[in-house]
């Protein structure tokens, strides 16, 4: 049996006032460094092989934080690194449905159609994560395997595993510092807990 422990980062200030980070390189606010700090004592808990990070710093951090428990040294892996949102990378909400009323609309109501302007979509996200879940379960077999990743990879990794396609984006919710936790068995993944927060408890 493999585990596969899917962790979102922590919180930086583009969370707190929500725009769109994708590859902006953030680091993570006071906030975000605790959050880290109680989800490396949740995964403490139990024994992690190894760790892997998307290479940007907002997961790399938090990625070390939990490493620093488990006495392992973070690897960063590109195939986990955040949606390129393009043209809209650093917009507010508000400000990308007033520059593209359509596309805003489109990615509320059908997200595995979008393309972003000079950027990329949810299937291009899906064929780099799903390479590299499928090359990690093949590495670590009979492991546990923690992955820091960013709210849009982490949410299509949760459609990986559980076998759905682009289109249900939206009926996964993946918190900040959220955690995730999936059992492979035979090759056929199935979830133990998902956008896990209770770790989070009085983290201001």
């Amino acid at each position: 049996m493999t585990r596969l422990v899917v962790v979102r980062h922590g919180r930086t200030e583009w969370n707190r006032v929500e725009r769109f980070r994708g590859r902006a390189d953030l680091e993570l606010d006071v906030v975000g460094m605790k959050q880290a700090e109680a989800a490396a004592n949740r995964i403490s808990e139990w024994q992690v092989s190894v760790i892997y990070s998307s290479p940007l710093r907002r997961a790399l951090t938090t990625a070390e934080i939990l490493a620093q428990r488990s006495g392992l040294e973070v690897k960063p892996l590109d195939g986990l690194i955040d949606i390129n949102y393009g043209a809209w990378q650093g917009l507010s909400p508000a400000e990308a449905a007033a520059q593209n009323g359509d596309l805003y609309s489109k990615w509320l109501e059908s997200p595995h159609l979008v393309n972003f302007p000079g950027g990329e979509g949810l299937a291009d996200v899906r064929e780099r994560a799903a390479l590299a879940v499928d090359s990690l379960i093949a590495q670590h077999p009979k492991e546990t395997i923690v992955l820091v990743s960013h709210k849009v990879v982490c949410q299509v990794l949760i459609l990986i595993l559980l076998g759905l396609d682009n289109s249900h984006f939206w009926e996964i919710t993946q918190d900040v510092c959220a955690i995730n936790l999936f059992e492979v068995r035979g090759g056929v993944p199935s979830a133990l807990f998902l956008n896990d927060t209770c770790h989070l408890k009085g983290v201001n």
